[in-house]
């Protein structure tokens, strides 16, 4: 549809430039509210009447006569006060849809796209929440590597940070244990710091005093070389390969896990301190309550100043994403060293050291950077931004985007159905929201765990022949897309509520309902093989043969095939509306719909008792056409295809 509208709009600039002041941006094509108005909808007539102050009706008339030449094109018709309508040659447009399957029309823009996602604080078990940052980043990378960009996935490691200190903190003087003791912990680690980081939180809020304590063990692990950060980097190493295990349950990946400990340990927080004092981005306080402190004057904001180096000279969270940032962009003149953490699926994950080795390898550099990270991080992200252009990188700032989100919470259905101990007052509340330091929250494997048990005992009454091995396999696979779809259906601003009735249901909105279209027409054509010998082979003969002929079908079964033909044709413009607005829930109601399509179109066409060849073939290429689309977008979305359900 995209190559199909640039020809459109190239063609009709030309025919009539010489006749008529037309300009590129008056050349928008929209869809008709009803396919029986036309196909497509031109609206420059409205804009040219401006120009040459004429009523846009008469200029649609007028200019119909230069366009009935275009190709592909079967009808035009002026409606209303001067909407152009185009009817397309449903032949042509089917039969090129066809033959253009599976090669993308998108162009890339960029010349690197760097993707920052996941980045949990390892040190705990990964939540519900932390789920929604990787669905969203990893369906961004995606959509973006299906447009043909060069994409590289980041996920940031705050391996020196509070998070950690605290777990530090916890172990160290309130358990009392020291690295052997800590290495002996059996079991799941990141659930035993998940609890201790909970009672580390309540201690501090009733011993203020420990506080002292807290910030000498931060001081000490930025330091380096002493038992304080021998104990973080093992606490946060153990957690980060619990998170690992974690999202390749549900397919995310990885190219490279930056290390905050790289960061200091290479001195790019140096560096970046550097340049930023010489641009006097940022300045030294004498006095008040910020004395000593390094600290950034604040844009817009209520606060007139932000703390980038306290008083200790540890530096804050946000120093530390302005160098990271700066390398992202390739502007720090710095770079990390590297080693392999993994192989997966053939692919090496790559970790960053301060450590220097002899493997050559080259990230960063990026043309174009997403920071997917919560809306409760704006306010940061929107200063990591303003030390860019205090720096006057201008373009980097501009191309620096936050894909912000909202937090995911739990029905209070979901709360008993995990056995969460809640109080009373918030049992009086519709949902909950997820709290690290309270301890309050869904654990991401526990809510995976559910999601495969509740998915195999539907697998079980459907398909009791299947070997175990087997069934485990599809309802990881139901599970899994029940995860992802529902993480991308809500606009990302929207709380998500999450419910597992809702999530798993076969019907409705839902990523089982999705997968088990697909594996509906999947069983079609095993029918077709098996019983007529049809196969992929007998496909692509009917599609390059172009023998097809629409004049077969009843006028009623027409509209129908036509409607589900040109809806799935509009896939790739979904791609990228939904990249470009950064809502994947487009993505996610396109694939409904289609799906919907689908089965009331296949509810009223039998394909595998037709007699009719002729009507046959088209059924089977239309379905063929359908299923090929659904596959492309799935794969976007991460949602798995199980042969059958």
């Amino acid at each position: 549809m995209i190559k199909l509208k640039k020809y459109i709009k190239e063609n009709i600039k030309e025919k009539l430039k010489n006749e008529y002041p037309i300009e590129p941006s008056m050349l928008e094509i929209t869809y008709t509210p009803q396919l029986k108005m036309g196909d497509l909808a031109l609206t420059f007539p409205f804009q040219l009447s401006k120009k040459m102050n004429r009523k846009p009706r008469d200029l649609a008339l007028e200019v119909i006569p230069f366009l009935s030449s275009l190709e592909g094109v079967e009808k035009i018709n002026v409606a209303g006060p001067g909407y152009i309508n185009i009817f397309l040659n449903r032949k042509k447009f089917f039969s090129r849809q066809l033959q253009s399957l599976n090669k993308s029309s998108l162009v890339p823009e960029e010349e690197k796209i760097i993707i920052e996602h996941t980045n949990i604080n390892p040190n705990k078990a990964a939540h519900i929440g932390h789920l929604r940052n990787a669905v969203l980043g990893d369906t961004l990378g995606q959509c973006l590597k299906y447009k043909g960009e060069k994409v590289e996935i980041q996920n940031y490691i705050d391996d020196t940070g509070v998070q950690v200190v605290d777990v530090a903190f916890g172990f160290m003087d309130m358990e009392k244990k020291s690295l052997e003791d800590i290495k002996k912990i059996k079991g799941k680690f990141d659930y035993y710091c998940w609890d201790l980081y909970t009672r580390v939180f309540s201690f501090l809020e009733k011993n203020p005093q420990a506080e002292k304590r807290r910030s000498e063990i931060l001081k000490q692990i930025e330091e380096g070389n002493n038992p304080e950060a021998e104990i973080a980097s093992y606490i946060s190493n153990r957690i980060l390969k619990a998170h690992l295990r974690t999202m390749q349950r549900i397919g995310i990946s990885y190219d490279i896990l930056p290390r905050e400990s790289s960061i200091i340990g290479l001195k790019f927080w140096k560096k970046a301190f550097y340049l930023l004092k010489e641009k006097k981005a940022i300045y030294l306080v004498n006095d008040g309550m910020n004395k000593g402190c390094w600290v950034m004057k604040l844009e817009k904001e209520d606060e007139k100043e932000k703390i980038i180096v306290r008083s200790d000279r540890t530096v804050t969270y946000v120093g530390k994403d302005i160098a990271y940032q700066l390398w992202k962009f390739g502007l720090l003149e710095k770079d990390f060293y590297y080693e392999p953490l993994f192989k997966e699926n053939g692919k090496t994950i790559w970790i960053t050291t301060h450590t220097p080795n002899t493997h050559s390898l080259q990230f960063g550099k990026g043309s174009l950077v997403y920071n997917v990270i919560d809306t409760r991080q704006s306010y940061l992200q929107k200063i990591v931004v303003q030390g860019l252009k205090s720096l006057k990188y201008l373009v980097q700032a501009q191309k620096s985007i936050h894909f912000s989100y909202e937090m995911v919470a739990l029905s209070q259905k979901s709360l008993k159905e995990l056995n969460l101990t809640i109080s009373d007052e918030d049992k009086e509340r519709n949902f909950l929201e997820v709290s690290g330091r309270k301890g309050l929250g869904v654990k991401a494997d526990d809510l995976i765990d559910r999601l495969e048990e509740k998915a195999l005992s539907e697998v079980n009454k459907r398909n009791p022949e299947l070997a175990s091995e087997q069934k485990a396999e599809i309802a990881h696979k139901i599970a899994c897309g029940a995860l992802r779809y529902f993480m991308l259906k809500f606009a990302r601003n929207s709380i998500i509520v999450f419910d597992f009735e809702d999530a798993l249901s076969f019907e409705g909105e839902t990523g089982p309902y999705l997968q088990y279209t697909l594996v509906r027409i999947n069983s079609i054509f095993r029918n077709l093989k098996e019983r007529e010998g049809f196969d992929e082979k007998t496909i692509f003969t009917l599609i390059s043969s172009n023998e097809i002929s629409l004049d077969v079908l009843s006028e009623s079964e027409l509209v129908d095939f036509w409607d589900i033909v040109f809806h799935a044709s509009q896939f790739e413009e979904e791609i990228l509306h939904s990249i470009r607005s950064l809502e994947f829930s487009h993505l996610a109601k396109f694939s409904f719909n289609l799906c919907q399509k689908f089965n009331a179109y296949y509810h009223k066409y039998s394909i595998l008792s037709e007699k009719n060849i002729g009507i046959k073939n088209i059924r089977i290429l239309t379905i063929y056409y359908i299923q090929e689309v659904l596959k492309c977008v799935f794969s976007l979305m991460g949602i798995p295809q199980p042969e059958r359900m």
